[in-house]
């Protein structure tokens, strides 16, 4: 416990300062999110109950794009995952393509005319929601400071 503490708080302190947002209000935003989202631990324990149609979104950041097993991903994010297969979910591209996810399949994916199953996209406290998603992601490597919300090789 004491281990994960810190390093839990080691990672926080490597985010850029504008990840280092509030985690709390975050927690609330993702309340957007649960229509299509849950998050669930491996044990199989419910952290945020929510729908089936996005993937569980538990340890996304540091995780391989589209590769909860047994979901079906849309076209355009497997397009994305076999351009970019080493690519990682990191705060940058997480924040990118709630910003605008048909947007940032056209742009990393190879194909400008790639869509998004997930057509909800997040206008404010994008910030908020990562350091949320970051907050429930225990394995989550240590970020880079600065990104252009490409997806991390």
């Amino acid at each position: 416990m004491k281990t994960s503490l810190i390093a839990t708080l080691t990672l926080f302190s490597l985010c850029s300062p504008a990840l280092a947002q509030d985690a709390a209000k975050g927690e609330k935003e993702f309340n957007k999110c649960k229509a299509c989202h849950m998050i669930q631990d491996p044990t199989g324990a419910d952290i945020v109950k929510g729908g089936r149609t996005g993937p569980n979104l538990f340890g996304v950041v540091g995780r391989k794009i589209a590769s909860v097993e047994d979901f079906k991903y849309g076209d355009g994010i497997l397009k994305l995952a076999e351009a970019k297969p080493d690519a990682v979910w990191d705060i940058h591209s997480l924040k990118a393509y709630v910003t605008d996810p048909t947007g940032y399949l056209d742009q990393y994916s190879g194909d400008d005319k790639a869509k998004s199953k997930m057509t909800f996209k997040l206008t404010r406290n994008q910030d908020d929601l990562v350091a949320y998603l970051l907050s429930i992601s225990p394995d989550a490597p240590a970020q880079p400071a600065e990104g252009d919300g490409a997806p991390a090789p």
